[in-house]
């Protein structure tokens, strides 16, 4: 049972890094990654359920926050072109 899921989430994976390299905008590219990232996350909670260790959900968490973190900042790259200046407040700009 959950080696078919193992293999369900190796397709998705497979069909998710094709969508990253094919997408027509660099937000479907984007989007892919994430989704690759988060079917990573999936992936490792299965092996390690599968291989009965029980800390492989310790390191998808943090696989999954970095992630996240990792997505944000390439979407803010992506629409402003800067990821910030030290000592800048962007809400002191905009008055």
């Amino acid at each position: 049972m959950f080696l078919m899921a193992t293999l369900a989430v190796l397709v998705t994976m497979g069909l998710t890094l094709v969508r990253a390299l094919v997408g027509p905008t660099t937000f479907d590219r984007v989007l892919a990654v994430n989704t690759f990232g988060t079917v990573t996350v999936l992936l490792i909670s299965v092996l390690g359920f599968l291989i009965g260790r029980p800390d492989f959900l310790d390191l998808a968490l943090v696989y999954a926050l970095i992630n996240f973190i990792g997505t944000i900042a390439v979407l803010k790259f992506l629409k402003f072109r800067d990821l910030g200046t030290p000592g800048s407040d962007s809400l002191a700009e905009e008055e």
